[in-house]
């Protein structure tokens, strides 16, 4: 808008505007200043007299035809003090800068731009009613220029806050010049701020009936619509996207070969999530600027959203070739592979899949290498680590170099703890939790929510913490009890694992299996608990019904089974199931030491114990 331009995109025009100034003093007549390139006709007397050349450093007196009048005299003052008011605007000096450009004013009122630059110098300083003088003093010397209605219509609606007389100036602004944008705009915005939408739509359909091919004036018309139809806090009306559509088609089938405004129709159709319709936009724009590396990388986006993996693969790894200095085609690319390894790793894939993460995994560390101030690439990776990848270890070292570098980002501290727990660093990894908990407290950031106190509350259980553990856990289920199934569980499971407050396990299992009544994991807790209770039977019966109800066979539930055959004084059963749950985790020695312990009870013709490790 008028008021908000920098200097510096006016200074070309008011470059012109001296140089008019400078040809009107030569000529000694008062033409128009808006005249940018006067034609000069010489006399036909003039073009008959022979041209006697002479020494100037002789001849004192200037020639007559470099003599200014009156007119010209106060032409060149006035092209004077424009230059002398730019430098003292320069250098900070708005009360002499306000004093020069009227000067200039007063020679010509009806230098529209001008004029509404002084009125803007003028609102900074709340200095209203001057501004508005001036405005009107430029609309009575020059009536048809728009631009001085467009500044008295924002003066009057944000400082004088009257709306009426911001929307009149606004519309005699329109009715000037039909296709300027930025008087819609204003109009616009004016209606919004009176909180009058339906208004400001109807200002904006005013402008849908101009002809005009300018594809500029369509692309910023579609994205002034589309700041009224997208809203974060609502979804848009399927009629109100089809109208914006329109709006942007108009701008991409008169653009031509323009990539500016190209790019700008395939950035709302990607904002929008109508990526089909982004891509084609996006690829024509890079025939026109193969070397545009921004818009290589949204299409690159967009080859991710619609799931083409191959081709973003392809485009990232160009833009690398010809940008290796920058950090986000690594990023993004890193985040393709890791989609592309997942996808993989479902498809049992897993060799693939294992390379795939690794060059993910070394193409985040690139990002990082370049860039080790991109907060979200820290935890992008640390994720990778900690899911897929399994170095834990790694994780906690790249997130305590996140922490050094954002001490107070409360995310950071959380994902750092997560590490901490998974690198078996329980204490440690209690201690980050409170820090973070207490940095989220203090910016009331969204991270403190239930899952973050079950994880929080699993890693106090691990750390031994067990009452600390039982609290958190009864935070996250009052935060979010419809989907407190996880909290119940593990708050059960773990009062029955250590045969305390059964009564409170029994009721907190009981409850999440209402919630999932088959799901293997809380079949798991409720027969272990039934084995605590010591009935033996019904907990054999729940333990295979979880066994059969698990997604993955779990070595936990396999030791469950095989204790309670024991139990049962069902040996070979027994030591079946601990076999099963010992090639699902080797490296577990208590269940090795039960193993080997019941085997040589057995050999040497004894009753196996009934409970090994106790």
């Amino acid at each position: 808008m008028t008021e908000q331009k920098h200097w510096g995109v006016r200074a070309l025009r008011y470059l012109l505007f001296a140089l008019v100034f400078f040809s009107s003093a030569n000529l000694g007549t008062a033409r128009t200043p808006r005249a940018l390139s006067p034609t000069i006709e010489p006399s036909p007397a003039a073009s008959e007299k022979k041209i006697e050349r002479q020494d100037d450093s002789f001849n004192l007196a200037p020639a007559k035809d470099l003599v200014l009048g009156a007119d010209g005299q106060r032409k060149a003052d006035a092209l004077a003090h424009f230059v002398e008011g730019t430098s003292f605007e320069e250098n900070g000096e708005i009360d002499n800068a306000l004093e020069a450009y009227r000067k200039v004013l007063n020679v010509d009122p009806g230098q529209s731009e001008l004029a509404s630059r002084v009125a803007a110098l003028l609102t900074r300083q709340d200095d209203f009613p001057q501004a508005i003088d001036v405005l009107k003093d430029a609309i009575k010397a020059n009536p048809n220029e728009p631009d001085p209605y467009l500044q008295l219509a924002f003066i009057y609606a944000k400082y004088l806050k009257k709306t009426d007389q911001a929307v009149d100036y606004a519309n005699r602004a329109i009715a000037l010049d039909p296709r300027n944008i930025d008087a819609y705009q204003r109009l616009c915005e004016i209606e919004l701020a009176a909180g009058e939408e339906k208004k400001a739509r109807q200002s904006l359909e005013r402008a849908t009936k101009v002809h005009s091919d300018d594809p500029a004036f369509w692309a910023r018309l579609g994205k002034l619509y589309a700041a009224i139809v997208f809203k974060r806090d609502s979804e848009p009306k399927p009629d109100d996207v089809a109208r914006v559509n329109e709006i942007f088609k108009k701008a991409a089938e008169n653009a031509g070969d323009d990539p500016t405004v190209l790019k700008a129709v395939a950035d709302y159709y990607a904002s929008s999530q109508q990526i089909k319709e982004a891509i084609p936009l996006y690829l024509r724009a890079l025939e026109l600027q193969p070397d545009d590396a921004n818009a290589r990388e949204k299409l690159a986006a967009g080859f991710v959203v619609t799931n083409q993996r191959a081709k973003a693969i392809e485009m990232l790894e160009e833009i690398i070739k010809e940008h290796p200095e920058k950090y986000q085609p690594y990023d993004l690319l890193a985040q393709v592979l890791d989609d592309e390894a997942r996808s993989l790793q479902r498809a049992n894939r897993t060799e693939q899949a294992t390379a795939a993460f690794a060059k993910a995994e070394a193409n985040y560390e690139q990002s990082l290498l370049i860039n080790p101030t991109h907060a979200i690439t820290y935890l992008r990776l640390a994720e990778l680590l900690l899911g897929p990848v399994k170095d834990a270890g790694r994780a906690v070292k790249i997130l305590t170099e996140a922490r050094r570098r954002f001490p107070d980002a409360p995310e950071i501290a959380y994902y750092l703890a997560l590490a901490q727990r998974e690198a078996k660093q329980t204490q440690q990894a209690v201690a980050t939790f409170e820090e973070a908990l207490h940095e989220a407290e203090l910016e009331d950031n969204e991270i403190v929510n239930a899952r973050f106190y079950f994880n929080y509350g699993a890693t106090a259980e691990q750390a031994g913490l067990y009452e600390k553990a039982a609290d958190l856990f009864r935070k996250s289920i009052a935060l979010d009890p419809a989907n407190a199934a996880d909290a119940y569980n593990y708050l059960g499971y773990m009062w029955a694992d250590h045969n305390l407050h059964m009564d409170e396990a029994e009721d907190m299992i009981k409850r999440a299996l209402q919630i999932e009544p088959n799901n293997g994991a809380y079949l798991d807790s409720f027969g272990w608990l039934e084995f605590r209770q010591g009935r033996f039977d019904q907990a054999l019966a729940d333990l295979l019904r979880a066994a059969k109800n698990m997604a993955h066979d779990d070595p936990v539930v396999f030791e469950h089974i095989g204790d309670t055959y024991l139990k049962l004084n069902r040996v070979p059963q027994a030591l079946e199931a601990w076999q099963k749950a010992m090639a699902l985790d080797p490296q577990n020695k208590q269940l090795a030491e039960k193993i080997e312990s019941t085997r040589t009870t057995m050999s040497k013709g004894a009753p196996a114990k009934q409970n090994p490790l106790q």
